[in-house]
């Protein structure tokens, strides 16, 4: 997406200071964006002070663009298929008795959600490491392209122990917000969600797409939601988050760019 050549230590810091900002901005007013474009915005705009527009390799964006779009209908079309062949197979069951055998079912589907979120949002953190190492002469350009050799394993765990820390201790305002006020999910739904969205997020790993894990989840939530009518959805704070997932890439990167412009004011020629 960026041209190697290009990047630098200062490039990086820049880059991870506009995603942060937005991310804390974005937690404070308890809306879920994706972290992942955030750290795109503010990474492109970063580089772009430094090198102008021509450090941006658009062959690289089409992907990431298009499934902004892509990666929510997919999970809102599964979800909402997911949920009505339950409801269809399940229409005679008593609805206690379908709650408590979800509920033990909603463990599997956390797990397969949480191995897709760590198996494409990590790899981007892990890209923007790698980039630092190579930036800082610590990684060649062929360990760059290849295995990373001795900085394999340590890149990864440091990137999936983050994520998970990260979730368990800070995610607690938007966990709110996808649980209970995009729309009221019990143990069914929640399952038939997270399915969905696991789903997605395998798809797109194979394939190599990076994706929004919050994108996938909310459209998934939200096709969930309308199959039991509706006004089930809270199309208001629906609303709030797309926009949000509109201005995450501008507003990144204008934080970075503005912090890259701050380094270089301090450090010439950086």
């Amino acid at each position: 997406m960026i041209r190697v050549s290009e990047v630098t230590q200062f490039v990086v810091i820049a880059g991870l200071v506009g995603a942060i900002v937005w991310d804390l901005l974005t937690w404070w007013w308890a809306l879920p964006t994706s972290s992942s474009h955030a750290l795109i915005g503010g990474y492109a705009g970063a580089a772009i002070m430094r090198s102008g527009f021509g450090v941006i390799i658009p062959a690289g964006w089409s992907k990431t663009l298009l499934f902004i779009f892509v990666a929510p209908l997919m999970g809102l079309v599964l979800g909402f298929s997911f949920m009505v062949a339950i409801f269809w197979l399940l229409r005679n069951k008593a609805p206690q008795r379908v709650d408590a055998w979800f509920r033990r079912l909603q463990l599997l589907s956390t797990a397969a959600y949480s191995i897709g979120h760590g198996g494409n949002d990590a790899q981007k953190t892990m890209g923007i490491i790698a980039t630092a190492l190579f930036g800082s002469g610590y990684l060649t350009r062929s360990e760059l392209a290849g295995s990373w050799g001795r900085f394999h394993w340590p890149i990864i765990l440091a990137a999936h122990a983050a994520i998970a820390l990260g979730t368990y201790f800070g995610g607690w305002r938007i966990v709110h917000t996808m649980g209970s006020r995009i729309t009221k999910l019990r143990p069914v739904g929640g399952f038939c969600a997270e399915t969905a969205g696991a789903i997605t997020l395998f798809s797109a790993s194979l394939a190599g797409i990076p994706v929004s894990t919050t994108h996938t989840i909310t459209g998934a939530i939200v096709g969930v939601g309308a199959t039991t009518r509706l006004s089930a959805v809270r199309w208001g704070i629906a609303r709030r988050i797309v926009v949000a997932w509109i201005l995450t890439i501008p507003a990144s990167g204008l934080v970075g760019a503005g912090t890259f412009l701050a380094i270089r004011f301090f450090k010439p020629g950086a």
